[in-house]
């Protein structure tokens, strides 16, 4: 358990934690803890939106410098996954040319659309959410990951960080993280209690087709898809909680 709480840190944020045990066993408590990794990301980035506008900043500056902050805290890591993985869609390819597309050191066209698109998408959602609902969104966000490495999703290679999470995690204990991202969400709507858990709803059902896509187009997931999930989940459960 140890081991794995320490992977989930280390492999999600920039946090300065000491390596432990790398194999199936860690990853799995790993990304089923995922979802809590992604609250305490969303209490710093909650606090630090809070903080900016306390001191009146503009309120597109706040947001922009949150979404900022949630890149350096990941290291882009999930960003990266997002490029790499529309980049390799993009290019209509199937299978292990797909993948060669993935693994390029550089980034495409669809890629860069993507970062842009998706980090101004989150930006203009933070300017009109509160500093709970950014908690939920990012746990929202690394709710994909126990979602994409359930049992049954199958690891496009042989090796990386595909191979060593894939299948993983139990599909009970994805279902009670989602029960509970999505309990939670509750409070971060108070005014309207069923947005909350319906942001968060949609943005694992999201997930569960661009891992279908994902299966059907390279044969498995790879950690770019991960990435890519964990982005995607955040940005649609930040405009549903934005909505209204």
């Amino acid at each position: 358990m140890i081991d794995g709480l320490r992977l989930a840190f280390t492999t999600l944020t920039v946090l300065p934690i000491r390596g432990g045990r790398v194999d199936r066993a860690t990853a799995r408590v790993a990304m089923s803890v995922a979802p809590a990794v992604g609250a305490v990301l969303g209490l710093v980035l909650g606090g630090l939106l809070w903080l900016l506008r306390e001191a009146q900043a503009p309120t597109l500056v706040a947001a922009g410098v949150t979404v900022a902050a949630a890149g350096l805290l990941t290291r882009g890591m999930h960003l990266d996954g997002l490029a790499d993985t529309v980049d390799a869609l993009g290019s209509y390819r199937r299978g292990d040319e797909a993948l060669a597309v993935m693994k390029k050191a550089d980034i495409g066209p669809f890629g860069v659309a993507a970062i842009a698109v998706t980090m101004l998408i989150q930006a203009g959602a933070l300017t009109g959410v509160s500093a709970g609902a950014v908690v939920v969104a990012w746990a929202a966000g690394r709710l994909a990951i126990p979602v994409a490495c359930r049992r049954g999703v199958p690891a496009a290679r042989p090796d990386g960080l595909g191979a060593l999470v894939a299948g993983t995690v139990p599909v009970p204990v994805a279902v009670i993280g989602a029960i509970l991202v999505a309990g939670a969400a509750i409070a971060a709507t108070p005014d309207r209690p069923w947005q909350g858990p319906a942001a968060v709803v949609a943005a694992g059902a999201v997930v569960v087709l661009l891992v279908r896509h994902s299966v059907r187009r390279f044969h498995g997931i790879t950690g770019d898809v991960l990435g890519a999930a964990v982005e995607v989940a955040t940005t649609v459960a930040l405009v549903g909680l934005s909505l209204g």
